[in-house]
C-alpha cells in the first residue's frame, strides 16, 4: 500500500458518504487562496467528528486550532440549536479566513473565535469559570499538545470525549530520540495520556489522502 492507493480509497469513501458541499467547498477553496497550509482534515474525517459529535450527544465544543474553519464547520454543524461552539486560533490571518468561512457557512452565531496563544485562552477559559465541554478537538501544534492535554481536563467534566489529531506523525512516534520537536510533543502527549487516571484512551492509526497519521481519544472517566 502507498500514498497513491490511500488517497484513492479517500476519494472513493468521499464519493460514497461525502457528497459536495458548497460551504465546506467554499472553506477549502478561500483557504487554498489565502495561502493558509493545507492540513485541515480530510473530508471523510471531518464527517467522523462530526458523527461522534453527534453520537456522544455534545451541546458545548472546545476545539484547540481552527486554521480556516473546515473542521470547525463539520463539529459546528454537530450542535444542536442551543449548542456552541469556542475556537481558538493563534495566527490572525487564519481567524480572518475562518471568520469569513463562518459566515458563508451560515455557523457565524454558533461559533466563537478566540484570538490569540490557546494557552492564553484555555486559562481564561478556566479563569470564566465556563462550564465543562462535552466534546474537545485538539489539532494545534504539538510543541503544546501536553499543555493543551492538561488543560482540556481542566475544562472536562465526567464523559466528556477529548480527541487529539496528528499523534502518530508518519510513524515517527516510534523514535525516542527524534530531533523533532512536533514527534517529541506529541509522544509526551500520548505518555501523559496513558498515564493518566482520569481517563480511558487509545490511539488509532490512519491513513489517507492526508498521509500516513493518527488519532488520540479520550473518554474522561472521573
Amino acid at each position: 500500500m502507498n500514498q497513491e492507493k490511500w488517497t484513492a480509497v479517500d476519494h472513493y469513501i468521499n464519493h460514497l458518504f461525502v457528497p459536495a458541499d458548497p460551504a465546506l467547498d467554499a472553506a477549502l477553496q478561500a483557504s487554498r487562496a489565502a495561502g493558509l497550509p493545507e492540513i485541515n482534515v480530510a473530508p471523510n474525517q471531518g464527517k467522523l467528528l462530526q458523527l461522534l459529535a453527534q453520537a456522544h450527544g455534545a451541546r458545548s465544543i472546545l476545539e484547540i486550532g481552527t486554521l480556516g474553519g473546515y473542521s470547525t464547520i463539520w463539529l459546528a454543524r454537530a450542535l444542536p440549536e442551543d449548542g456552541k461552539l469556542i475556537t481558538l486560533e493563534f495566527d490572525p490571518k487564519h481567524a480572518e479566513v475562518a471568520r469569513a468561512n463562518f459566515i458563508r457557512a451560515g455557523l457565524a452565531d454558533k461559533i466563537e473565535l478566540r484570538p490569540g496563544k490557546a494557552v492564553d485562552a484555555l486559562s481564561q477559559l478556566v479563569a470564566e469559570k465556563h462550564s465543562p465541554f462535552d466534546f474537545i478537538f485538539i489539532d494545534a501544534d504539538k510543541e503544546s499538545y501536553p499543555d493543551y492535554l492538561a488543560w482540556a481536563l481542566e475544562l472536562s467534566r465526567r464523559g466528556t470525549l477529548i480527541i487529539a489529531d496528528n499523534v502518530v506523525r508518519k510513524g515517527e512516534i516510534v523514535d525516542a530520540g527524534s530531533d523533532d520537536s512536533r514527534v517529541q510533543g506529541a509522544r509526551r502527549f500520548n505518555e501523559l495520556l496513558a498515564a493518566e487516571p482520569r481517563v480511558n484512551a487509545t490511539i488509532l492509526q490512519t491513513v489517507g489522502s492526508k498521509g500516513y497519521d493518527g488519532f488520540a481519544l479520550a473518554r474522561v472517566i472521573s
